[in-house]
């Protein structure tokens, strides 16, 4: 079986409530960086370390723990070919499922064999499961917390005990959407134990809660060795300029930063008491979006929305969440848009 990411319809007019971007936009600040940029910064390459010094401050990890990816995308990709390749066995990553399409696209690119591991029937981390599927071939675990598309959060502990169930597999936790969960393997408490374990590694994008999906900046935190035959991977200029200052201006607006997230928590609020009014089952959620399970009626709403420039993911033809719609929440305002259109369709 092959695996590609499954590209998405993007309508250049309407409400994008299926990719999980930041609704209102990045922070004016951003602007205005890419702004002040002169045509000198365009024709020379970037230099890097404003940009590691402000993400590293923002995280509170060192600078060695800490590697810049054009967007996490590529964070997972390299950490794909540095745990996968180069192994007499067939090696294999593990899959918690659903996810995000890209992990196992990056592990079947560079030859490992994907396992994929179903969530537990309440969407419920599966720890018993995935320690079950641990092999000496096994050498990538990925995980997500908040989990995407359900929302729900992983417990911590469990983490770890993969990590410490899997010392020959590097464990890659996906907090894509940790900013909205307000959690993070990187908290003080948790750090301390997660810098023990060099085969554990922490993703983050600042797509979401920064807004700059459409500039390309991630980052992987780890232990300054595991990340070494990371960065040797990685393309010595892999952010362009305008990530790198883009990058540094949001990072430092945090005012924007925090109403935004208040915003998000304010829409998951008004969604939820719409799908409570319906008796429309979901989860509740620590990131920007909601997983609602809408049946039978899924392609008529998802058609419905899209007849009103309103745009959702729909999710119904997984497997693993039959008749479900993913919605982003993010600006009050596109929410109560999402929900006029939905009560006319309803």
């Amino acid at each position: 079986m092959s695996y590609e990411y499954e590209r998405i319809a993007t309508p250049k007019v309407g409400l994008r409530l299926h990719l999980n971007e930041n609704t209102a936009g990045c922070s004016p600040k951003v602007i205005a960086a890419l702004q002040s940029l002169t045509r000198q910064q365009a024709a020379e390459y970037p230099d890097y370390d404003a940009a590691v010094e402000a993400t590293a401050n923002r995280l509170g990890v060192s600078a060695d723990e800490l590697l810049l990816t054009n967007g996490l995308d590529e964070g997972l990709l390299a950490v794909s070919i540095v745990a996968l390749r180069s192994h007499a066995s067939y090696p294999e990553a593990i899959v918690v499922v659903p996810a995000f399409d890209m992990y196992a696209a990056c592990a079947d690119a560079v030859g490992g064999r994907v396992i994929e591991v179903p969530l537990n029937a309440d969407f419920s981390f599966p720890l018993a499961a995935v320690q079950r599927a641990i092999t000496p071939d096994t050498r990538l675990i990925f995980l997500t917390s908040p989990n995407n598309p359900t929302g729900l959060c992983i417990p911590r502990e469990n983490v770890l005990d993969l990590a410490r169930s899997a010392p020959n597999a590097i464990v890659l936790v996906d907090e894509a959407y940790a900013d909205f969960a307000g959690e993070s393997l990187l908290d003080e408490r948790e750090a301390r134990v997660a810098r023990s374990m060099p085969n554990l590694l922490i993703g983050r994008t600042f797509a979401k809660a920064y807004g700059l999906a459409g500039l390309r900046a991630g980052a992987l935190i780890g232990s300054p060795e595991t990340l070494a035959a990371i960065r040797r991977v990685v393309p010595p200029y892999s952010l362009n300029i305008c990530a790198t200052v883009a990058l540094v201006a949001g990072l430092q607006d945090l005012e924007y930063y925090n109403w935004y997230l208040a915003q998000v928590r304010a829409s998951k609020a008004l969604l939820y008491e719409a799908l409570d009014r319906r008796q429309i089952q979901y989860w509740p959620s620590s990131a920007n979006f909601v997983l609602a399970r809408f049946g039978e009626q899924a392609t008529e709403v998802v058609e419905g929305l899209k007849a009103r420039d309103v745009f959702v993911r729909d999710k119904s033809r997984d497997p693993a969440c039959p008749g479900c719609l993913r919605i982003t929440t993010g600006v009050v305002e596109h929410t109560r848009t999402l929900l006029g259109a939905l009560e006319e369709i309803l």
